[in-house]
């Protein structure tokens, strides 16, 4: 069965804890699967007026709020954050939501707004260095073992980080951007699935040739690493209609070619508004039956 999720900005109306609660308490009780939040400083807006919240503290108003559903981000910007902090949030997010947490965890963007604005370097391949390096200290810190690790971005100095996340080895963690390229495709394979975007409109579905394509090639790539019988996730997203048939159509044909999760998505004139979100979440879900 395909999962379902809502996904919601970390702006506009959702920058109030509060309402994010009671959003993520609104897709449990209608029946869906988890609830994934952006995670930006200032994202898509270039004159720096959105009202923007800090997302760990979303997901702890989601956490708090929920009993069920999955919650994560999609996605933190690993390069902007210092890897040991962000490995005792999400552990202290795991924790508090008994096991929910999902990391999705990527370079982010745009870079000249998440990194420039704030004098944070801008080169994409030190960026993709920073991501995998701070990735593998955060998984390494988890363990609640002691750690020692000394990349060229990213050192951690004979250290404990305990209490370890609910879930173990690691907090599953989703990697984004932007198929196909290789650098995030990559790094999906080698981690827990994929939020790569297939690169259509944010809110437009993906042509399902292009989802069997991505599942080929994690596939061939997890068993080249003797990855292919641990779990992998492929996510899958867009807009659907609150029409049960119109959504099985989207969605069945997704499935058959190898999506895991339905992540639905806003247009942008939309998507920071919570009433909007509220009424496709009482929808339901596009379960495929």
């Amino acid at each position: 069965m395909v999962r379902c999720s809502v996904n919601i900005a970390n702006l506009g109306d959702f920058a109030d804890p509060r309402v994010v609660a009671e959003v993520a308490r609104l897709a449990e009780g209608c029946g869906w699967d988890g609830v994934f939040i952006w995670d930006v400083l200032i994202g898509y807006n270039q004159d720096l007026v959105a009202d923007v919240a800090a997302t760990s503290l979303l997901l702890t108003a989601a956490a708090l709020a929920t009993n069920r559903i999955r919650l994560g981000t999609l996605v933190t910007p690993v390069p902007r954050r210092r890897p040991a902090q962000l490995a005792r949030e999400i552990a202290t997010l795991d924790r508090l939501s008994d096991g929910r947490m999902i990391l999705g965890a990527g370079l982010g963007e745009p870079v000249d707004n998440e990194y420039g604005r704030f004098g944070a370097p801008t080169d994409l391949k030190g960026l993709a260095g920073m991501c995998d390096e701070g990735l593998e200290a955060i998984t390494l810190l988890w363990s609640g073992e002691p750690v020692s690790f000394h990349g060229r971005y990213v050192t951690v100095d004979d250290v404990v980080m305990r209490p370890a996340p609910v879930q173990q080895p690691r907090v599953p963690i989703l990697i984004g951007g932007t198929w196909p390229k290789q650098g995030p495709a990559r790094r999906a394979a080698r981690w827990d699935g994929s939020v790569l975007h297939a690169g259509t409109a944010w809110e437009q579905p993906p042509d399902p040739a292009v989802i069997a394509e991505m599942r080929a090639f994690f596939q061939a790539r997890r068993r080249e690493t003797g990855q292919e019988d641990e779990p992998f996730d492929l996510v899958a997203g867009g807009s659907t209609p609150g029409d049960p048939g119109k959504a099985r159509d989207i969605i069945g044909p997704l499935a058959d070619a190898g999506a895991t999760w339905w992540d639905e998505r806003f247009p942008f004139h939309q998507l920071a508004k919570a009433d909007a979100v509220c009424a496709r979440i009482e929808q339901g879900p596009p379960r495929i039956t």
